[in-house]
């Protein structure tokens, strides 16, 4: 019985890449990565970062990537290896998930100190346009969102108003107390406020995903819905 041939450069090649898609197409963390870091590469070709700054985002995109790839394979290793609960299992998965929480914690991090200055001034004239009596806008653009949330739920006749259904009015509501924050914060703040409010929204409309009650669709529906109503309202009454 002959030997099985070593792989050539162009096996290798085609074996990591089949191993990148794999992950890319069972684990969802992992779409969400890449998700993001387009947003963050063309954000900050948009702002024009500089080279040092660029070598930054690309060491931690890379660091979360290369994380949850090492997290998937543990996992998978784990799986094939034990066929019953095994503590010293668990806790081998939970050493790999925690790895893929630093190196995200660590990119949150490095954008926050790339984009912070420049996000903000680039905003800041048009924010201040926007910004007037922004109690009683935030409380138009709520009730805007709820509203055509109702509204479309009754249309397409899927979910109630409070739970199920094309758009997530959770999420709705989330990303349009994001937008109204983010208008309504005073300059010396507006980009810290801002991230966390995106956070926490980001994070209302994750639990709907996780919990079953909307899919990915609906939760991005209602994310844009809520966002571009209190735009809306903004621009038009500010």
């Amino acid at each position: 019985m002959s030997a099985r041939r070593a792989p050539n450069l162009i096996d290798s090649f085609n074996y990591a890449f089949e191993g990148i898609i794999h992950v890319l197409r069972t684990q969802r963390n992992m779409r969400l990565h890449f998700a993001i870091a387009f947003v963050v590469i063309v954000v900050a070709i948009v702002v024009n970062v500089t080279k040092l700054e660029l070598i930054a985002l690309l060491i931690s995109i890379a660091f979360v990537l290369i994380a949850e790839m090492i997290n998937t394979a543990v996992e998978a290793a784990i799986d094939i290896a034990t066929t019953s609960f095994d503590p010293m299992a668990k806790l081998a998965k939970d050493i790999a998930a925690g790895a893929v929480l630093i190196a995200a914690v660590n990119a949150v991090a490095v954008g926050y100190l790339v984009f912070a200055n420049k996000v903000a001034n680039r905003s800041a004239d048009l924010l201040d346009r926007l910004r007037q009596e922004p109690a009683e806008l935030t409380l138009a653009a709520l009730l805007l969102t709820v509203f055509v949330v109702i509204a479309t739920k009754a249309y397409t006749g899927r979910g109630t108003p409070l739970r199920g259904g094309l758009p997530s009015g959770h999420a709705a509501l989330a990303f349009a107390g994001w937008m109204a924050a983010t208008y309504a914060a005073g300059d010396h703040h507006r980009f810290l406020i801002s991230t966390i409010a995106l956070i926490m929204a980001l994070l209302v409309a994750q639990t709907r995903v996780e919990s079953g009650i909307h899919s990915t669709l609906e939760v991005t529906y209602g994310a844009l819905l809520g966002a571009l109503a209190t735009l809306a309202v903004f621009q038009v009454f500010a």
